[in-house]
């Protein structure tokens, strides 16, 4: 996305409508929040989110169970991919864990926009611990469906 932080035809800065259309999705997602993720930032194309592992979060081996980490993934595909402010949600995604992560990590997933086409796009996450190591690599599809998450005012642009 080489024109991601340039300003749109209309004068709009493409970080704004990110921060716009990230700041609407989170008001109603509750899912994201109730798994006790923190949304970092949104920019045009990425998104930034942690998700501290809990004790709920641990399965029999003591390790953080590999749904909670798709999930952490997923959710920063999802706010990355509708960063354009246009209702995108994920058509596929897959998951490779690297390592394990453990009760009391601090897990970042940050997804970037691999390409982004008018209805479809391919973004890749990273899942890191609080010391940098990777923990697991996603790639998601996504589909564009229309409307748009938030009407955006000169004043938020």
């Amino acid at each position: 996305m080489s024109d991601a932080h340039q300003d749109t035809a209309d004068g709009v800065n493409a970080d704004r409508i990110a921060k716009a259309a990230g700041d609407a999705m989170w008001a109603d997602d509750r899912a994201t929040q109730g798994m006790g993720m923190t949304l970092v930032s949104v920019t045009a194309g990425r998104a930034e989110i942690t998700m501290p592992v809990r004790e709920d979060m641990v399965n029999g081996h003591q390790i953080c169970h590999g749904g909670f980490i798709f999930a952490l993934a997923d959710s920063a595909f999802a706010f990355a991919c509708n960063s354009r402010n246009l209702v995108t949600v994920a058509s596929g995604a897959r998951i490779d864990f690297l390592r394990p992560a453990k009760l009391g990590d601090v897990l970042t997933a940050v997804s970037s926009a691999v390409h982004q086409g008018k209805r479809t796009g391919i973004y890749d996450s990273v899942v890191t611990n609080q010391k940098g190591t990777i923990i697991a690599q996603f790639r998601g599809n996504s589909a564009t469906i229309g409307g748009a998450l938030t009407h955006i005012k000169e004043e938020q642009a």
